[in-house]
């Protein structure tokens, strides 16, 4: 099965909508409960909420597409008022799809659309191991940590890649 990396519209919002609880649900309910992920998800990725990632201005909404389903997507932001950081708020692929190289080519794309930045951060839940080993392979660095109050109190860890 070939994979192919394209940029996502607004007939993918449905498509991206089951990705993003199946893939959350399967990420997070050990950690915070199948019920939060649920309401955290129907918030987060609403119709509405996916919408204005489509259309915010220096970003990139890229999924993956097998011709059949979507099996991941990837969703990053230039932020900063001079767009040299850039910041990946999303990276997710389905769990029957991982490991077949889909999570990096996603993340290349990503890296290579913002070729104007410096920089690339990202945010992953410190108890997620399989993602940080994940981005520690494609050359991301810890640099700091993080303690996120709220529904989802957690600590994150913060990863960064030099873009140039």
């Amino acid at each position: 099965m070939s994979v192919y990396v394209r940029t996502a519209g607004v007939r993918d919002i449905p498509a991206l909508q089951a990705l993003l609880l199946e893939t959350w649900h399967a990420t997070y309910d050990a950690l915070y409960g199948a019920d939060v992920v649920a309401a955290l998800t129907s918030r987060w990725h609403s119709e509405a909420a996916l919408a204005a990632m489509l259309e915010r201005e220096r970003s990139d909404y890229l999924v993956a597409d097998d011709g059949v389903r979507l099996c991941g997507c990837a969703y990053a932001a230039a932020t900063g008022e001079d767009g040299r950081v850039v910041t990946l708020f999303q990276l997710y692929v389905l769990p029957l799809h991982q490991g077949r190289g889909i999570g990096g080519m996603l993340l290349e794309e990503i890296e290579q659309s913002f070729f104007e930045s410096e920089l690339l951060r990202l945010e992953v839940e410190e108890q997620n191991s399989r993602a940080i080993a994940f981005y520690r392979t494609q050359g991301y660095a810890e640099i700091g940590r993080e303690v996120h109050a709220g529904e989802m109190a957690r600590t994150v860890l913060i990863f960064e890649k030099s873009l140039v």
